[in-house]
């Protein structure tokens, strides 16, 4: 039996996904999270095989989440399953270890199939970015940078950002002003922008 968490801040996505695989007869739901905090915590506790986390989640992303598990060593195999179908998502997906990037759009038996598949050791990437993912630019940005620039595309000024994340106000607008020079953009909006577009954020 392949025990699994699925990390999905949509209760509708969330509850439909669960009962799709509780029909397949080697796949066991353990628990449903909200976000990717929560995700981590169901992880270190239930130790499933697998976990299944969209990328946009409050409190903490998918990719986030999948670099978390790596640091702490969890012996957990990661899918993302997300409508995002950028290369930028899936090379840091990768970077992050996951070893599975499937579309919400694919049909729910090739989900089952991503889910054997990564559990026996393999990848399950979506065909359409199998391709697609060496090719475009490299992301430019550093973490910290991403950072504050997805602060920054929220609307929240350098004070709040500073804040938020514990730095001088001097240093925000720093991470602020190189990634706006690193993308070539007017200013922090359309880094945002570009970056999101891309799949850094």
């Amino acid at each position: 039996m392949i025990k699994i968490v699925l990390a999905e801040d949509q209760a509708l996505v969330s509850g439909a996904l669960a009962a799709l695989l509780k029909l397949e007869g080697d796949i066991e739901v353990l628990a449903l999270a909200k976000n990717g905090k929560e995700a981590l915590t169901f992880c270190q506790t239930l130790q499933p095989d697998v976990l299944i986390t969209d990328i946009e989640m409050p409190i903490m992303t998918g990719l986030e989440l999948a670099a978390e598990i790596a640091e702490q060593k969890l012996a957990i195999k990661v899918i993302v399953l997300t409508t995002f179908a950028r290369a930028g998502y899936l090379r840091r997906a990768m970077s992050s270890g996951v070893r599975g990037y499937m579309l919400k759009d694919s049909p729910a038996e090739d989900l089952a199939k991503a889910i054997r598949n990564v559990q026996a050791g393999g990848r399950a990437i979506a065909p359409e970015l199998a391709m697609e993912s060496w090719s475009g630019q490299q992301d430019p940005l550093s973490e910290r940078e991403r950072q504050v620039l997805r602060l920054a595309g929220t609307g929240s000024t350098s004070a709040e950002i500073a804040k938020i994340m514990h730095l001088s106000e001097g240093t925000v607008r720093n991470y602020l002003s190189e990634a706006i020079s690193k993308l070539n953009a007017k200013n922090r909006v359309e880094a945002f922008r570009l970056a999101r577009d891309e799949g850094w954020l």
